[in-house]
């Protein structure tokens, strides 16, 4: 099979370009070559910039599949189906959770829950307009490829090369061990899916030219941030106390704690990934090899969450 990823050196990209790679996939990259340069060095690389709508590199060759993982205003999605047209098989987009409706949504909600309007007026991403900017272009996808275009929805994504930070945060933070600030409630309910399991959903749906959209969202059983933690510590070898502390009294937003009125959100139902291919990669074997990429990396400081001093002088006061 041959694939086109638009966007595969971060981490989504990534974990899928290793995928297909081992599944014997014939892989194309595309995007600006300025990160991931020594990755890959078996695929061939067209080099473009969506932001400034070159794809003109992309003019020639047909490919089986694309996967669209660098799309997320209507423009993006827009320039590379012009340049592509009908030499794709099947255009598979990587979606967000942050399409739907956030309120009236139950738990076990599957991927017929109301969309948000979409949004095409705007490119600047913020809470407002990132998941209805994603509606638009789904929308989009479908409308031009129509039984040929895949949706894949992920929700909060955990692995290796992690660029957001929010799990390497619970998990370099457990392994420290000792009394823990939590600006929320151990109880929420917590989704978390490794990216090696997106990534073997999105080449697996390639493979059985499937279409339809998918919800990528995991572990298998349900489970707490409260449990989550504890897992990163078990994983770890250290022991936590969670202190429950004061939202007011920390960064906003702060990472995986969700409001409780978007509880149902975390808690949406995978049944039709997970009968397509979606596998269950256990969230202390995602926990433990986030803690090892992040501790070979020299642990750098995070963007996310609090410094031990913070969380040290907040602990004092409670």
């Amino acid at each position: 099979m041959r694939i086109l990823v638009l966007g595969g050196t971060a981490f989504v990209g990534r974990a899928i370009v290793e995928d297909a790679l081992v599944r014997g996939a014939e892989v194309t990259l595309f995007g600006r070559g300025r990160t991931g340069t020594d990755l890959f060095p078996q695929t061939s690389r067209r080099i473009g910039d969506r932001d400034t709508g070159d794809y003109s590199a992309l003019r020639d060759g047909e490919w089986d599949a694309v996967v669209d993982v660098s799309g997320y205003v209507p423009r993006h999605v827009g320039q590379a189906m012009a340049v592509l047209g009908d030499r794709v098989g099947r255009y598979l987009f990587v979606s967000s959770q942050a399409v739907y409706v956030q309120s009236g949504v139950g738990p076990g909600s599957d991927e017929d829950t109301p969309r948000r309007p979409p949004v095409r007026d705007t490119e600047e991403l913020d809470n407002d307009t990132y998941g209805p900017c994603k509606v638009a272009c789904e929308d989009d996808v479908l409308a031009r490829y129509g039984d040929r275009a895949t949706i894949v929805r992920p929700g909060k994504v955990a692995g290796p090369h992690d660029v957001q930070e929010t799990f390497t945060y619970w998990t370099r933070r457990a392994a420290r061990g000792g009394r823990v600030a939590l600006p929320g409630r151990p109880e929420q309910p917590i989704q978390i899916v490794d990216s090696r399991d997106l990534a073997r959903l999105v080449t697996q749906l390639l493979i059985d030219n499937r279409p339809g959209a998918f919800h990528a969202v995991g572990p298998a059983e349900p489970t707490t941030l409260g449990d989550l933690i504890h897992t990163c510590a078990h994983v770890a070898g250290t022991e936590v106390e969670i202190v429950p502390v004061s939202p007011d009294a920390v960064p906003d937003p702060f990472p995986l704690v969700t409001p409780e009125h978007q509880w149902a959100t975390r808690q949406r139902s995978a049944a039709r990934a997970r009968a397509a291919g979606l596998p269950s990669t256990p969230l202390s074997t995602t926990a433990a090899d986030v803690l090892a990429w992040d501790r070979a990396r020299g642990e750098p400081p995070l963007s996310q969450g609090l410094s031990p001093e913070q969380e040290a002088r907040l602990l004092d006061k409670t």
